[in-house]
């Protein structure tokens, strides 16, 4: 029986193989090149002197942080292989506007890991990208609902919404169109695959999986603290 109904064993663990290699090629190469990279010194006395550490804790903290943003880079390229591995459901891959494409839901997906990825200032041009692919007569995906998908929502409120961002050049809002969409990650997981609970089942799953893809060697502990995230993050399901 599949760890998850709507995702064949082989399919998740190579993602999560392939982040976890990841995930240890970022510690590795934070620590090889952190001498090569412009350390801020104000900043890092103040983070002694305020955080109150000595100076390894704060170099293996300051090591951790290089690594972080280069994993984080890497999150929504997961979430994106996941899904479009899903019944009914293609991967595009990286260098296309969108991530992913439904024919049979007539559905195109654009992935982000989290709300902010997208600066307030880009929104607008991926509305218009959007509208033009849903849009345009002579696009293939005239007539699908387009998706921003922010994986992980700004708050714990699950959501699918019409897509205004601001556009300051023209001073007002892009204008509202039932077919490009905002949504959170846990409602656009249910919405591929038909689990309301997907994305949390997905998160349950990882800890044996992650063990299961380093063999061993890596064990998640604490589970029940980095759930209390996971529930922050989606307290609150959509009405």
């Amino acid at each position: 029986m599949p760890t998850l109904k709507w995702i064949s064993d082989k399919g998740i663990e190579g993602a999560v193989y392939a982040l976890l290699e990841i995930a240890s090629g970022a510690k590795k190469n934070a620590t090889k090149s952190f001498n090569k990279n412009v350390i801020d010194p104000f900043s890092a006395m103040f983070e002694i002197a305020g955080f109150e550490f000595d100076h390894n804790t704060w170099l293996a903290s300051e090591t951790a942080r290089q690594a972080q943003k280069t994993l984080n880079t890497h999150i929504g390229s997961f979430h994106q292989t996941i899904l479009g591995q899903c019944k009914g459901w293609e991967n595009l891959g990286v260098g296309n506007v969108i991530d992913l494409v439904c024919e049979d839901k007539k559905i195109i997906a654009e992935i982000k890991n989290k709300h902010n990825t997208v600066t307030k200032g880009q929104l607008a041009g991926l509305y218009y990208s959007l509208n033009d692919l849903v849009s345009r007569k002579t696009s293939i995906y005239k007539g699908y609902t387009a998706y921003y998908v922010t994986i992980i929502p700004k708050t714990g409120k699950r959501f699918d919404k019409e897509f205004t961002p601001s556009d300051k050049e023209r001073g007002e809002k892009c204008e509202a169109s039932s077919s490009i969409r905002e949504i959170d990650g846990a409602s656009f997981y249910s919405i591929v695959t038909g689990d309301e609970n997907a994305l949390e089942n997905l998160f349950d799953a990882l800890p044996g999986l992650i063990e299961k893809c380093s063999a061993g060697k890596y064990k998640i502990k604490d589970k029940d603290k980095l759930k209390a995230f996971f529930n922050l993050a989606f307290q609150e399901k959509k009405k």
